[in-house]
């Protein structure tokens, strides 16, 4: 979660003050938003957290799928295997 007073800083303070933010960003695991004339322009944070983001994105991807799909069972809008199949292979 984004810290409103700690979270936000300026592109140029980031360019003096690279190495501190980025010890603060390592420690906390938050992102740090950084704003171009007063306008919030870029998100800037460390690999590590990066990655637990891309992990838990693709897993509410697999899981929101997961829901869809048996979804799709309950309401009947499946058939069986071999009737897919049949079809797909008569279709040219």
């Amino acid at each position: 979660m984004i810290d409103l007073k700690k979270d936000i800083d300026s592109l140029s303070n980031f360019k003096r003050e690279s190495s501190k933010f980025i010890r603060r960003m390592k420690s906390s695991g938050s992102p740090v938003v950084l704003t171009i004339n007063g306008k919030a322009e870029l998100v800037v944070q460390d690999a590590a957290s990066y990655q637990r983001l891309l992990d838990k994105a693709a897993r509410y991807d697999a899981s929101d799928t997961l829901r869809q799909s048996l979804d799709d069972v309950a309401k009947g809008r499946t058939r069986p295997l071999r009737q897919a199949l049949e079809q797909l292979g008569n279709e040219e």
